[in-house]
């Protein structure tokens, strides 16, 4: 249709493609005041252009252009540090062949060769989360170090102390020595809030090249087959994290930590984009037990659980499988005491749904000790809810914790007695008895022989291990064989060595 200069229906369209040029981003809330069917056609034909056409429109103003993640990265980055870890290891012992006149004839004399000690060291990253130093990262950043060194953004050093680590959230607690500085911090987000989709940053140190600032979006969450620690529920991201990035943040668009990056899926050591952090609330929840008492309590629960599989769930009148499937109950536990039964189906915990046992796992425990919290249930097909008790697990029988020395298979473990609170400690059934090792020394013969954290010591030459004490006391007869039972994930495994 031909328009002419000074035409109202020329006008209209030049002002609506003027708009649409300057302020594309407030078009579709443009409404038209001047009636007419004519003009209806005309807007219709302005605002039909293609979607693709509309997605790859210019930047047309100077706001639009400068959208960037720099006012919160600015925010952040002074909080997030590197960690240099450092161990000393022990050389291993020389030979007293070397001693032998006769050995040193056909050798040479090699008693002044024996090799150095060396320093192993380790590179990470860690986030400062209040004024006064405290630093949350990985455990398997500074696993077994000697001494700890943090360095700052603006290229500030200090050293740091370890004020609580915990394996099972392979999470760590230290507290930079620097009496009465105040450091810049992060502030925690409530990661229970995050949605797949959701922008988020990632900010570590990657291969020591220096502080490093990658972008992406929460691909996934409540990620339970990830084995990296006890605790398998993990956000998913895309957001580039390689090898240093431990310890480092994931922090939303406002600045707060939503999680500690932990790990990565690779199959090159690099990033193929499938990167996991561990949730802020349960960094939250180490740090400040770790400031109230240096110590980690998490309350306990007293009862077995198993996932829901499609015949459960048929079985049970379920449109599909979720929840966890309550197997056993232990006698006055808080489950017991609560009124748990065996075949309860849980549902949900405060609210939030259950997937499966691991879940419910974090969910209960990120609630902290103290107080009851709900946990709905589905009992002979009814639902109810329970109030469950937050009790940390008692020590019903003393650790006795001992590190065994001297020539034996169990060289270099430490082994407790066990009770609910250690075994809650190293992921063990709460209705587990007798002795565990709670620890594997590096290069010691236990470890070479493969005993792990979490292994039972049923009994040694047939005589059952009950305690500690009684442990020892064998170990000192220095039998000339030893045939050596331990219980593993539910399997009894046999051993035997020469003495």
């Amino acid at each position: 249709m031909p328009t002419r200069k000074g035409d109202p229906l020329t006008t209209l369209v030049s002002q609506i493609s003027d708009n649409v040029r300057f302020r594309h981003a407030c078009l579709k809330r443009w409404r038209p005041a001047v009636p007419g069917v004519g003009l209806a056609l005309a807007v219709a034909l302005v605002f039909a252009q293609p979607a693709a056409a509309q997605e790859r429109a210019v930047p047309s103003s100077e706001t639009e252009i400068q959208l960037s993640f720099a006012p919160v990265v600015k925010r952040v980055a002074p909080a997030v540090v590197n960690i240099y870890a450092s161990r000393r290891v022990r050389a291993a012992p020389r030979s007293p062949l070397f001693d032998d006149p006769f050995f040193r004839h056909f050798f040479g004399d090699q008693r002044g060769n024996a090799a150095p000690d060396r320093m192993q060291k380790s590179l990470g990253s860690g986030v400062i989360v209040s004024r006064d130093g405290v630093v949350i990262t990985n455990n398997h950043v500074i696993r077994d170090a000697d001494a700890i060194r943090v360095a700052l953004s603006d290229r500030r050093e200090f050293d740091a102390e370890l004020v609580l680590k915990d394996e099972r959230t392979d999470l760590a607690v230290l507290r930079l020595k620097a009496d009465g500085q105040e450091f810049p911090t992060v502030p925690f987000a409530d990661s229970d809030e995050l949605e797949v989709g959701d922008l988020v940053l990632a900010i570590g140190d990657p291969f020591g090249v220096g502080q490093t600032v990658t972008q992406g979006i929460v691909s996934a969450l409540a990620r339970t087959q990830v084995g990296i620690t006890d605790y398998r529920f993990f956000i998913q991201t895309d957001a580039a994290i390689n090898p240093g990035n431990s310890g480092g943040a994931l922090i939303d668009m406002s600045g707060h930590l939503v999680g500690i990056n932990s790990a990565i899926y690779s199959r090159s050591g690099g990033s193929l984009g499938i990167g996991f952090a561990i949730p802020a609330n349960m960094a939250r929840l180490v740090t400040e037990s770790a400031v109230a008492s240096g110590t980690l309590q998490r309350p306990w629960f007293g009862a077995s659980m198993q996932g829901v599989t499609s015949d459960i769930a048929d079985g049970l009148g379920l449109d599909r499988p979720r929840g966890a499937l309550v197997t056993r109950v232990m006698d006055d536990g808080p489950a017991d005491r609560a009124g748990f039964r065996p075949g309860d189906l849980i549902l949900a915990i405060a609210g939030q749904g259950i997937d499966d046992p691991d879940a419910f796992g974090y969910r209960f425990v990120t609630k902290g000790v103290g107080g009851t919290v709900d946990v709905a249930i589905l009992r002979n097909g009814r639902e109810m809810s329970i109030d469950v008790p937050l009790e940390a697990p008692p020590e019903t029988t003393p650790r006795d914790a001992r590190t065994i020395r001297g020539s034996s298979p169990f060289t270099g473990v430490t082994v407790m007695n066990l009770s609910p609170a250690v075994a809650e400690e190293v992921a063990l059934d709460f209705d587990n008895e007798g002795v565990v090792v709670s620890g594997v020394e590096q290069g010691s013969t236990s470890e070479r022989i493969g005993l792990r954290r979490g292994d039972i010591i049923v009994d040694i030459n047939g005589q059952e291990i009950e305690s500690t004490e009684l442990l020892e006391e064998v170990i000192d007869g220095r039998p000339r064989v030893w045939r050596i039972s331990i219980k593993r994930d539910g399997r009894v495994l046999q051993m035997a060595f020469r003495g």
